[in-house]
């Protein structure tokens, strides 16, 4: 049983309870819901090999460059997609999809980016070379949230770091 019908079936057992003893209601409350920017994205923990996920973006016609030409993720120099989150590929897609833009990856789960909990390495972010297109459509599509960053309404964020887009994300982006 899923998080929200279990909470719904907590919290219909407490209305029951609190009508028929209002005494047991309240030793039975409703769980919490999680607030939303804690909760786990849906598909985040599911992780792709570097060969899976980049036929994904293959087949969506997304490419993926490498400076070092290679895909090593302990390589700095490599653009690996080892270890990436299902949703951060699905979310690769749906961008593609909605935009209509040539997209290449530039950077994933390699090591040597900045590191925290929604980090390249923990499999949440991609890298993209950067294009008039899709800067156009990030900017004009997106809500900006200051410091060259944009949030699209499903939470993803967009951070125009000069040379490329750094995006970290939170979900599949409507998939």
């Amino acid at each position: 049983m899923n998080k929200v019908l279990r909470s719904t079936a907590i919290g219909a057992s407490a209305l029951a309870l609190a009508f028929f003893s209002p005494a047991l209601a309240q030793a039975a409350p409703a769980a919490p819901a999680a607030p939303a920017d804690t909760k786990a994205p849906a598909g985040a923990l599911a992780k792709l090999s570097h060969a899976t996920a980049a036929a994904q973006l293959s087949n969506a016609g997304i490419g993926i460059r490498s400076s070092g030409g290679c895909s090593n993720r302990n390589n700095p120099t490599c653009t690996s997609l080892d270890q990436v989150n299902s949703a951060t590929i699905q979310g690769a897609i749906t961008l593609k999809g909605a935009t209509g833009c040539a997209m290449t990856v530039t950077g994933g789960t390699e090591t040597g980016h900045a590191s925290g909990t929604y980090s390249h390495w923990n499999g949440y972010k991609l890298d993209f070379a950067m294009s008039s297109c899709l800067t156009n459509y990030i900017t004009g599509t997106f809500t900006s949230i200051g410091g060259s960053k944009w949030r699209s309404a499903s939470g993803n964020v967009y951070y125009n770091e000069v040379n490329h887009w750094d995006v970290t994300y939170h979900n599949c982006g409507g998939c």
